[in-house]
């Protein structure tokens, strides 16, 4: 696992949504009720950025066609049949890191 660090510890301010990038993968970023969260920040069904969404009772929601996902499990709320990935985070002092699991191949061609 490789940890990017996504934001300044400076700049955590509660509540929020930021698009922010961990490496090459883009991520939706939520904080609420003085917990950060990670997600993908694309939508599964559309394709929108869920980082223009809003966040209520616990999911983050698409701007474009309202479809809802858990922020701590990235589940699609029932009848959607989706998922979206969800990422590790850890709060250190100087900032909010995001881990994203190195595949085999970004260990052979760095």
């Amino acid at each position: 696992m490789k940890w990017y660090k996504v934001l300044d510890i400076n700049d955590l301010k509660y509540p929020f949504i930021k698009r922010v990038k961990a490496g090459n993968t883009t991520i939706a970023l939520v904080g609420v009720d003085n917990e950060v969260c990670a997600l993908s920040a694309r939508c599964p069904h559309a394709g929108e950025d869920l980082s223009y969404g809003w966040c209520k009772n616990g999911k983050l929601i698409c701007p474009v066609h309202r479809y809802s996902y858990d922020i701590h499990t990235g589940r699609g709320s029932v009848g959607q049949g989706d998922y979206v990935d969800t990422y590790p985070v850890e709060i250190r002092r100087d900032g909010v890191y995001v881990g994203i699991k190195e595949g085999w191949l970004s260990r052979i061609f760095k």
